[in-house]
């Protein structure tokens, strides 16, 4: 698997110059992530230690998710649409 740009994905969806933890970077990058397992495993079907990271990225995500619907609403709904994630 080829190695994400975390810091391209940051500069696009940071709050501030160094930031790095808020939850739509975290969001971002982990979403990135994701796709890239996914992709991997639709050639790797038997990778099932991969298949395990794949779901723990997305149950870290949607607890992120989770937060961003409790605490600010209008972010949870941009960050929704910014990365195209039904929920």
């Amino acid at each position: 698997m080829s190695q994400i740009d975390k810091k391209a994905i940051r500069q696009k969806f940071e709050r501030h110059e160094r930031d790095t933890g808020s939850s739509e970077v975290q969001v971002a990058v982990l979403t990135r992530e994701i796709e890239m397992l996914t992709e991997h495993l639709k050639a790797n079907k038997k990778d099932n230690s991969s298949r395990y990271g794949l779901i723990r990225k997305v149950n870290t995500r949607r607890k992120l998710l989770d937060y961003l619907k409790r605490t600010d609403n209008d972010l949870y709904r941009k960050v929704l649409k910014d990365h195209n994630l039904r929920r």
